[in-house]
């Protein structure tokens, strides 16, 4: 029965290390590689879809990327395009923007609690004289492996339909149609077009999958070395 215990929390634990590894590696597309929204932009043309220079670009870039962190108060940004000095975003943008920055804030907040619960689990496997060395090792292995193939699963459905898929998330999580921007008048969806989710996407899944294969990997190798005398 203590065992069973033990491997249900490491399980518990691995869980949690997912999500905080899964919204890492939505920051760590979007906020750490550098020159990413740069190399986007020139990918699709978005300075001329905008009319403006990409110095400016990437300046209401960085204020909206500071917004959506909960480090800036507002989405007024003033900027030049075309020649004239006017508001990027409008009043359907704003709106829809709070939405957005709600999720990433429920992300940062959920990481956080996740960190918490992990930091619970190893103090009841210590309580519980866990091995370290090799219980711990195998009940995360199984929780990482388990939480690994289903987000593997989803993604390769996504992949398969993006943007019916892309549709289907917004009427999940946004209770208004705010997320339906007409590219004529809406600036947003010209600096971030189908193609750029779809990159940001496999960016983001690129870095989770190499993160989890390489815990994996560790919990392979010290199950593999002390296995057969820990304990």
């Amino acid at each position: 029965m203590n065992r069973l215990l033990q491997y249900t929390i490491g399980i518990v634990f691995s869980i949690c290390f997912m999500i905080v590894l899964l919204f890492t590696s939505v920051e760590a597309a979007v906020y750490w590689v550098p020159g990413y929204f740069e190399a986007e932009y020139s990918k699709y043309q978005v300075t001329d879809a905008v009319s403006m220079t990409m110095d400016d670009l990437l300046e209401v870039t960085d204020e909206m990327m500071l917004y959506l962190k909960g480090k800036r108060a507002d989405l007024h940004v003033t900027t030049t395009m075309g020649g004239l000095e006017r508001e990027f975003f409008n009043a359907r943008e704003i709106a829809h923007m709070e939405d957005v920055r709600g999720l990433f804030l429920g992300g940062i907040a959920m990481r956080k609690g996740c960190l918490l619960i992990m930091a619970f689990c190893v103090i009841l496997l210590y309580l519980l004289k866990t091995s370290f060395k090799k219980t711990f090792p195998r009940a995360v292995c199984a929780g990482s492996g388990l939480f690994f193939l289903l987000t593997a699963i989803v993604s390769f459905i996504i992949s398969t339909d993006f943007n019916r898929y892309f549709i289907l998330f917004h009427e999940m999580f946004f209770k208004n149609d705010l997320w339906m921007l007409d590219p004529s008048t809406d600036m947003l969806i010209n600096i971030v077009p189908e193609g750029f989710f779809s990159d940001t996407v496999f960016l983001i899944a690129s870095f989770f999958f190499l993160s989890v294969l390489i815990l994996i990997s560790i919990c392979l190798f010290v199950t593999h070395k002390y296995g057969k005398n820990a304990d």
